[in-house]
């Protein structure tokens, strides 16, 4: 990159260095923090290709490239594609400000307060550009700090060296140049990448307090590549899992989708449990789970996972309400049982332990009315499905959520056998006609679809007062 542009961009030029084309080369700067050093890992020793790569990554890299800029695809693509993945997203990190982004490129905005970035936008595929950071504000940037530690913004421009060490684990600090088709590390993360270790880079400690949602995104992304938790870098997570009270519900929200809309549902379950942040998340679940000695709450949790991860790979939508339902079922069998013990009537009781677990829910995650309101829904028809009155049958058949409705049914199922007559029910009710389930349900099939009225008694006319009486004195 020419020095003029390193200037301008705020960043220091690279050192001059010879780079060997037969095997990594590592080179240690004195600018660089005592602990980091350049490795670079020429073609011939990773994975990595052009071809797995998005076209029009590969063209915001030229470009900025052509405009000497330098530009490095950066973060979860080149760690997934080490590991032989398919990435999503392809995000580049470059000395140019966003400003400069946006100039070079029509097709883009910028977006973000807390970083603040550019969008370019190609069709329905966004590439990621962000400037890269530096750790030390030496009065130049725009960064805020929490008193706890916690970032409120970062907008401080560095080098590429500062960007590798403020980055949160060292698989996300790799960066391939489009120049020599090499990767650079300046962490370790190539290692921990063979390894395949999950390392924060820097204090465990500081970097959660920095941004306690690294904490869900560490177990989301052993849950994904099939990791491990750097030991060093597990150990405070659970003591410090009640700063996650200090994130936005709405980001927390966002967080719970990736961890179990990704296809890993099971597994970063499962990495919530061990690792002790389930109560911070999901915290009456936690309880009704722990209180559920026999075991079939959580099992049923965990099939119900196991089928949204089928769903997903078999690229199948899923809906947040059914899995919010999913998550929140133990807690709402918890509070149901305890309104039924003061004595509050079924009907009343599930609307209120409904109300009551999803308000509660609210104070940690912001979960929209949207797919609150369906997911209570589903937990209100379970009472309706034994019923054989064929009004409520059919009625129920054609409630919008019965098919959501009937699913959840099914998993119940594996936590309690006394729901198969339920099921094999609904199961032929579904295939039948009308005429077919009267029969089944041993009563005389109506005439037509208004003949639940006709039984009714008529309705009385209403005399009509003759003009210019007047109605009776009252005494």
């Amino acid at each position: 990159m020419p020095a003029a542009n390193a200037r301008q961009a705020g960043t220091s030029p690279e050192p001059t260095r010879n780079i060997p084309t037969d095997g990594p080369a590592t080179i240690t700067s004195q600018a660089f923090p005592p602990a980091v050093s350049l490795r670079v890992i020429p073609r011939d020793q990773h994975n990595i290709s052009r071809k797995d790569i998005s076209p029009n990554a590969l063209r915001v890299l030229y470009r900025l490239r052509d405009s000497g800029f330098a530009g490095y695809l950066v973060g979860g693509a080149v760690r997934d594609l080490l590991v032989g993945g398919h990435p999503k997203d392809f995000d580049i990190a470059t000395d140019a400000t966003p400003e400069q982004v946006k100039a070079l490129f029509r097709n883009s905005r910028l977006i973000g307060r807390r970083f603040r970035l550019a969008h370019v936008v190609f069709g329905r595929e966004i590439i990621e550009v962000a400037t890269f950071r530096a750790n030390v504000d030496d009065g130049s940037g725009d960064r805020e700090q929490h008193e706890g530690g916690r970032l409120l913004r970062d907008n401080v421009y560095g080098t590429i060296e500062d960007d590798a060490v403020r980055r949160d684990f060292t698989a996300n600090a790799l960066y391939y140049a489009i120049e020599d088709f090499s990767v650079r590390d300046y962490v370790g993360g190539f290692e921990d990448v063979q390894a395949r270790s999950m390392k924060l880079i820097g204090d465990p400690e500081q970097r959660y307090r920095e941004d306690p949602v690294r904490m869900l995104r560490a177990i989301r992304l052993a849950a994904k590549l099939g990791f491990e938790i750097d030991p060093a870098s597990a150990e405070p997570i659970a003591r410090l899992a009640p700063l996650l009270s200090e994130a936005a519900p709405a980001r927390l929200f966002e967080e719970l989708l990736k961890l179990f809309l990704s296809g890993n549902a099971v597994a970063s379950f499962e990495g919530l449990e061990r690792f002790g942040l389930l109560p911070a998340i999901l915290p009456e679940t936690a309880a009704a789970l722990a209180s559920n000695r026999s075991g079939a709450l959580r099992s049923m949790l965990l099939e119900g996972l196991r089928g949204t991860d089928a769903r997903v790979a078999n690229d199948e939508p899923v809906s947040p309400a059914f899995l919010f339902a999913l998550l929140l079922w133990p807690a709402y069998c918890r509070a149901l049982i305890g309104l039924q013990a003061q004595g509050v009537n079924a009907e009343e009781a599930q609307r209120r332990a409904a109300d009551r677990v999803t308000l509660h829910q609210l104070g940690t995650v912001a979960l929209p009315r949207r797919f609150s309101l369906p997911m209570q829904e589903i937990w209100l028809l379970q009472s309706r499905f034994s019923s054989r009155q064929r009004k409520r049958v059919m009625r129920l058949l054609a409630h919008p959520r019965f098919r959501a409705a009937y699913d959840f049914l099914l998993l119940r199922l594996t936590a309690s056998s006394e729901h198969a007559e339920d099921v094999a029910f609904w199961r032929e009710a579904q295939t039948q006609s009308g005429e077919e389930l009267s029969a089944a349900l041993g009563v005389a099939a109506p005439r037509d679809v208004y003949a639940e009225d006709d039984a009714a008694p008529p309705k009385r006319r209403r005399r009509r007062r003759r003009s210019g009486s007047a109605a009776p004195a009252t005494e």
